[in-house]
């Protein structure tokens, strides 16, 4: 019993610890986020094995110039053994010791055994190694099968520059949700005591009910805001653990600040900076696209080449018939010239031809489109540094105005009307300046993957 029971019990408490390991809480850094979803996101595992399937693909054709040795063993039951006479057989022996004439000599030739020309049961073993001399299509088919493991290999770049980006993205969407929602609970916190405030000088009829009622208007629109950000921040949780390739229930926490990113580099984009189209992946990936057309013409051109290959065989019999006329060993070659295909071929090269057309024509496209999406972004990036800058001080004076208005509400100097307008016009300002400022860091997330900067 205590030998069944101690097994059990450890098990019980290592599924508990990994389990409890499982739903650790993750801390990452906003580099360290990058580089986890790297690892775990599903888009670049999938970008990935692609890129295992034309490293599989490029091995496949390879091989086919390869050596080939195979084996054939076939059993062969007969059941009725197919047998040849070579006629009457003169036999010595049936002479008489006397005088030998005419009729004694004709007497002596008796019929032979028959011979039979097979066996009832064998087994026949083939062994063949065959060779492929000349193909025009297998040495094409293996230059573009290595053209294609390149363009797969550009796309896992893509694949993940896109990734780094959303999760950059969804990494400050927290952080400024994060703290729009401390300042408006801060905001809630403070209209509270001046609820309490108000109600007490109410009590003493040093005010009106309306101030009361407007002030608790004014709570309960700041924590309708607080709900409503509080959710726009869960969604946002969830955005970042799928991109990371976690659970939806794993419990993250960031390392970096907000601020760590509004003061760090902000300016880097406000110069005219030089776009080099040659490093972009899409121009990348479509000058690779049209390597490859052009190997498709020449693979269809290839199919006009003839194709020789050559092969030894030896065959091996398990039960040897009396007559047995197989060759053991056996040493040939094949030589394949097409001639005539009714215009199949030359359709196909024409096919080719049209696509590598097709293929450069959308090259020209993308390199004034690249050029159009660069230039777009960096005026988006400086716009929404603008919005920021503005913002920013728009926020800073609203909060002067509303700390001043306060005081002088609470000196009986200002009205509870006026106080409201101010204490609204401050939320507004404050709302903007954290939407500007989420703007502005998504839009440096676009040009950092547009330059490829830190990729």
């Amino acid at each position: 019993m205590k030998r069944f029971i101690i097994p059990v019990v450890f098990v019980f408490l290592f599924f508990n610890l990994s389990h409890a390991q499982d739903n650790s809480t993750l801390r990452f850094t906003i580099k360290e986020a990058r580089d986890f979803a790297l690892e775990n996101n599903r888009s670049v595992q999938t970008a990935n094995l692609d890129l295992n399937i034309a490293n599989q693909k490029i091995r496949e054709n390879l091989s086919t110039g390869l050596p080939q040795l195979s084996i054939d063993a076939n059993y062969l039951h007969q059941f009725t053994i197919p047998e040849v006479s070579f006629g009457p057989v003169f036999n010595v022996q049936s002479l008489p010791a006397g005088p030998i004439t005419g009729e004694d000599v004709r007497n002596a030739y008796i019929a032979g055994p028959p011979i039979k020309l097979g066996v009832r049961d064998n087994t026949v073993i083939d062994f063949t190694l065959s060779q492929l001399v000349f193909s025009g299509q297998y040495l094409i088919a293996l230059k573009t099968a290595k053209i294609v493991r390149e363009l797969s290999e550009k796309s896992v770049a893509k694949t993940s520059d896109k990734v780094k980006q959303d999760v950059e993205v969804a990494y400050y969407s927290i952080l400024v949700l994060q703290e729009n929602i401390r300042l408006l609970k801060e905001t809630e916190t403070s209209l509270a005591r001046m609820y309490d405030e108000i109600s007490g000088m109410n009590q003493q009829g040093l005010n009106e009910e309306t101030d009361v009622d407007q002030v608790n208007v004014n709570m309960s629109n700041v924590h309708a805001l607080v709900t409503s950000m509080e959710l726009q921040l869960d969604v946002a949780y969830k955005q970042l653990r799928y991109l990371l390739g976690v659970d939806f229930d794993r419990q993250i926490e960031l390392a970096d600040s907000l601020n760590s990113f509004v003061e760090e580099e902000n300016l880097m984009y406000l110069s005219q900076n030089e776009f080099n189209i040659d490093n972009s992946l899409d121009f990348q990936m479509i000058n690779i696209q049209e390597n490859v057309n052009e190997k498709v013409v020449s693979l269809e051109k290839s199919k006009y080449l003839p194709t020789i290959s050559a092969f030894y065989r030896h065959e091996e019999q398990t039960n040897q018939p009396a007559f047995n006329f197989a060759v053991k060993d056996v040493i040939g070659a094949t030589f394949n010239l097409p001639i005539f295909s009714g215009g199949l071929r030359s359709s196909r090269v024409n096919q080719a031809k049209s696509e590598l057309q097709k293929t450069r024509l959308s090259k020209q496209d993308s390199e004034l489109g690249l050029t159009m999406e660069y230039e777009n972004a960096r005026n988006n990036y400086q716009t929404a540094y603008s919005n920021f800058q503005i913002n920013r001080q728009s926020m800073d004076l609203s909060k002067k105005i509303y700390d001043r208005t306060f005081i002088k509400y609470r000196e009986g100097v200002s009205s509870s009307i006026e106080l409201t307008q101010v204490q609204n016009q401050f939320i507004t300002a404050e709302s903007n300046y954290y939407n500007s400022m989420l703007s502005l860091l998504r839009s440096k997330a676009e040009l950092d993957r547009i330059l490829r900067i830190n990729q």
